[in-house]
This record gives structure tokens, sequence and C-alpha cells, in this order.
């Protein structure tokens, strides 16, 4: 794939830049992973460093399951 030339300037992209592609609608999304990991972090800085999200996770579907069990 060939991104043109004043996308890449604008973009500051150079050679060996790697970018993570994804769908978005009909469309298509490349984007840096540092931008990709400044999001999430942004997006999850509400959670304490100490807290394992899939401990969390797995403690509730265990939760839910001893729930339904009865």
């Amino acid at each position: 794939m060939v991104i043109p030339a004043a996308l890449r300037k604008a973009l500051k992209l150079k050679p060996g830049d790697r970018l993570v592609a994804r769908k978005v609608g009909e469309s298509l999304v490349l984007e840096r992973r540092e931008t990709i990991e400044r999001r999430l972090r942004e997006r999850f800085k509400h959670i304490p460093r100490n807290v394992d999200l899939a401990d969390e996770l797995i403690a509730e579907r265990r939760s839910e399951a001893e729930r339904e069990a009865g």
C-alpha cells in the first residue's frame, strides 16, 4: 500500500514506521501504535495500576456462573 507523499509529509511518517489498520464503518483507518496506546491509557486512566482487569473479569464471570447455578 502506498501512502501519498503529501499525507506522509503532513503526518511526519518515515520509512519503517509501523501503522495499525482497523475498519471503521466502510473506511480503513491507519494509526501509529503509539497513538492507540496513548488513547487507551487515557481511556483507562481511572483504573488503579494495581488492578488487573483480567482478574476482575474472571471474578465477575465466576460470580455470574455461581448465581446462575443457584
